[in-house]
């Protein structure tokens, strides 16, 4: 263990929970979460991570037409046993069906278990749309359907569709996600048929279910390439969107059936299916 370690202490002004996104898909380490402020710790030095943020706060910033700052706090520090320290902070969740838990954590009987180290981007299923898709997967997977994860991630809806009997393929424009979604998907046993580092216009095929937790302006820029995508009657999951911008969405999917809105907080998850 090395003598000293980095720490950077993030806190958004706002949209808090887009900045969770943004981290847990990009960060090659885990973070700890609390009262609105991230806290990094590597042994490696942050600076290339607190620039990152900045640019993201800049492109969120621009996005939404207000500004939205981010204090930023690096330092070096003494290197006391943290990972220890992080892990206690770590809490498992059950979603019904599934049980997300890091990996120190026994499962639960009865339950499907998903294991997520938190030294990878950790989708933990805390966060609302995460919980949502959770839930509406459940909901929907049928045994042997093709499914497509668009924006993967930590590999969390990846991990629930297989294990729920799915047939899965999934895709991030990142590559550190894909990456952390390969070592997700064989932590927990299970399998991917296909994936790659690009977005759902690169599919070379139509599924059954496709599922984009992503952000309400990129799920309307991409409406047209998951169309393309989904067989005539498949199913599409669309979250990450505020309640805000639900409109918005459903106008760019009107000719699609609504099936099913899961709200929480100020986030909805909506299922739909194809009509033609």
């Amino acid at each position: 263990m090395q003598e000293h370690y980095y720490q950077l202490i993030v806190r958004p002004s706002a949209y808090y929970e887009l900045f969770c996104d943004f981290l847990s898909d990009t960060l090659p380490v885990g973070f700890e979460e609390y009262d609105n402020t991230f806290i990094i710790r590597s042994e490696d030095d942050l600076a290339t991570i607190a620039w990152g943020i900045e640019q993201f706060s800049e492109a969120l910033s621009k996005a939404l037409s207000q500004h939205v700052s981010v204090s930023l706090e690096l330092s070096r520090e003494k290197n006391d046993d943290w990972i220890s320290i992080y892990q206690q902070h770590i809490t498992a969740v059950e979603i019904a069906p599934f049980y997300i838990h890091p990996t120190w954590e026994n499962p639960k009987k009865d339950l499907i278990n998903i294991a997520l180290d938190p030294a990878l981007a950790f989708g933990t299923g805390h966060h609302p749309t995460t919980a949502s898709c959770l839930q509406s997967l459940a909901m929907i997977i049928k045994e042997n359907n093709t499914v497509l994860d668009v924006g993967c991630g930590s590999g969390i809806l990846s991990v629930a569709a297989a294990k729920l009997g799915a047939v899965v393929d999934a895709c991030d424009t990142d590559e550190l996600s894909v990456t952390n979604t390969k070592a997700n998907i064989e932590q927990n046993g299970s399998a991917l048929r296909h994936i790659w580092v690009g977005s759902v216009h690169n599919a070379s095929e139509q599924y059954d279910v496709i599922i984009a937790n992503i952000v309400a302006d990129v799920l309307v820029f991409m409406a047209k390439d998951l169309k393309k995508a989904l067989k005539s009657e498949g199913t599409v999951i669309l979250s990450g969107i505020l309640d805000k911008y639900e409109a918005k969405v459903l106008r760019e999917y009107r000719d699609y059936e609504l099936l099913e809105r899961v709200p929480q907080d100020e986030w909805v998850t909506l299922i739909l299916k194809g009509t033609t």
